[in-house]
Parts: C-alpha cells; structure tokens; sequence
C-alpha cells in the first residue's frame, strides 16, 4: 500500500472516533449504561461509579466501517475478516456488559461468556485452517537474522483458539485505568501493521493495525484520565480479538509474546494470584491486589504513572519485537 492511502485512512477513522464520542457517552448516560466498581479495589476508583461503559463502540463502528468500505474499494472481501472478528467479539462482550448494568453486577455467568468465546474462536479458526492459504500453518520464528519455521498442521485449530481465547481474555484483565488497555493496544496494532508494511505484507495486515491505532485514539480523547467513558467488555474484548486475529494472520507468535508482553504479564499476574490464593486455603496472595496494575496502585503509585509506566513498557517491547523481526 502507498503510505498516503495509509494515512487517509487512519485521519477518516480518527475523525469518525471523535465525532462519534459526543454522541455516544450522552447516549450511554440516558440508557444510564453506567460502571460500576469493585469495593474491594482501590478506594480512588469509588469516584468513577457511573461513568459511561460500552465506549468500545467509539472505536468499533469506525473500524468495521472502515474494513467495509476498503474491501469494497480494492476488491478485497479479507479486508473486512479482522474487523468482522472484532465485531463479534465485542458483540460477546456487549452481553456481559448490558447484563452487568440491567440485571447482576457480574454480567454473563463464566461458563456462558467462555462458551461464547469458544465457539466464536473455534469459528474463527476453522475459517484460517480452510480459507486462510496454505502457508497459515506454518508459524515463522524470525529474530535478529535467526530463521526458523514449524509446520503444525490440524494443530493449528486448537492453536489459534488457544491465542483468541488467552489474548481476549488477556486484554479484558489490563482494562482496569483509565487509558490503560486502549493505549496499550494502540502501540501493539501500530507495531502489527509496522512489520506487516515493512515485511511488505498483505494489504490487510498493513492497514487494519493503523486503522486501528487511529480508532482508538479517538477513543483516547475520551478515555485518558479522567475517564469521561469506559470501553468495557465491548471494548477489550474486540481489541484482544483483533490483536489475536492479526496475530494468526501473520503467523508470528513471538508478536503477541514479546510485542503484547505486558498482555501476558497482566494475565499471568491474575492465575498466579488465583492459584496461590486457593492452594493456601484462601490465606496468601503473592499481590496487593490483581491483575498487577492494581498492585502498583496500592503500593502508592498514582493512576497516572501506573498508565505511562504500562505504555512505556509496551512500547519498548514492540520497538524490540519490530527490529528483532525486521531485521532478519
């Protein structure tokens, strides 16, 4: 792709973002779609009870919009499969989030949010196995010049269900601070689509991570702290569904393993707090409080350091994670 058509895309989407959060967050209040917080969190995040969720949509309906409109113009219906994957997603997360706020605080019960995670991933994966090339079997470790390649076969189904179910999951837990998740993201699409165009990947892959980059920050104008609105599990949900999609597409693991190392960091924080809880009969946490964004909050770090600290970190992990690839 020619970097002009590149960066028009991305000013259309911004500008869509940030004309669509004025109505979105009105709308959001009157529906009285409200957060509601944790008691046993940080006690500073009392004061965000109420605020608007289900921002996602700020960044959603401009990139499957873009996605429609570019497959339309080059003629190029794959254009449209990493944002129909986001939609859908977010559409799980919609559920949990009209649930959370009309009928039972927790939203969807566990099992029915992960069976709909599963399914919509096992779809997705099926899609790749028979429509994806094939060459999307095969996973390409690229760093620093050192080459390697591993043919997994119809191990690839259980595979790409495995990252869209732990990267969805993993982006849900960072969204936790103001900016958090939405900032963290936009690093890594940005970094996706920066190999993608370099690599000189398909035209998918070198759009779709700007696009989506330029989306959420629209979405940032809202988001950054204070918050005048939330993505909720409409929001992270599709962002991890994107990365994960992205991700498989490019048939690079060490992308969302080094790139979206803070995804993981943020996860693991979260088993590792779980598992040591329940195997010390509920009597020791290895953190303050996770997942570990929580844990710096309450070791007295400000909302604000804990967020650019986290964006600090992701964007030297994808600035690595782009030379240790590029540079092969």
């Amino acid at each position: 792709m020619k970097v002009y058509e590149i960066l028009i895309c991305m000013a259309a989407v911004f500008a869509a973002g940030v004309l669509l959060g004025p109505v979105v967050i009105p709308l959001m209040r009157r529906l009285k779609f409200g957060q509601s917080e944790r008691d046993d969190g940080p006690q500073s995040h009392l004061k965000k009870q109420g605020t608007p969720t289900m921002g996602g949509w700020i960044f959603l309906i401009p990139i499957v919009a873009a996605a429609v409109i570019c497959a339309l113009i080059w003629h190029d219906a794959w254009m449209m499969f990493p944002a129909v994957c986001m939609l859908g997603f977010g559409v799980v997360g919609f559920l949990d989030d009209f649930i959370k706020v009309k009928k039972r605080k927790k939203g969807l019960y566990a099992w029915q949010k992960m069976l709909m995670l599963l399914l919509f991933s096992l779809g997705i994966a099926l899609w790749l196995y028979f429509k994806g090339g094939e060459d999307i079997t095969v996973l390409r470790f690229d760093m620093f010049r050192a080459h390697g390649e591993l043919d997994i076969k119809w191990f690839f189904i259980p595979y790409a269900v495995f990252v869209l179910l732990a990267t969805t999951n993993a982006v849900n837990l960072t969204d936790g601070l103001d900016g958090l998740a939405s900032g963290i993201s936009t690093i890594v699409f940005a970094m996706i689509s920066c190999v993608a165009f370099t690599l000189n990947g398909t035209r998918t892959l070198q759009l779709t991570g700007f696009v989506c980059a330029a989306a959420l920050l629209a979405f940032l104008v809202f988001n950054y702290n204070p918050a005048r609105i939330f993505m909720g599990d409409t929001g992270s949900l599709a962002l991890g569904g994107g990365i994960a999609v992205l991700t498989l597409m490019m048939r690079r693991p060490l992308i969302m393993l080094i790139g979206g190392l803070i995804f993981v960091i943020e996860a693991l924080s979260d088993i590792i707090q779980v598992g040591v809880f329940k195997a010390s009969g509920r009597k020791k946490r290895v953190f303050k409080m996770a997942p570990i964004h929580h844990h710096f909050e309450l070791s007295g770090w400000s909302e604000k350091r804990v967020v650019w600290s986290f964006w600090g970190f992701a964007l030297a992990c994808c600035v690595f994670t782009y030379f240790s690839i590029c540079m092969t």
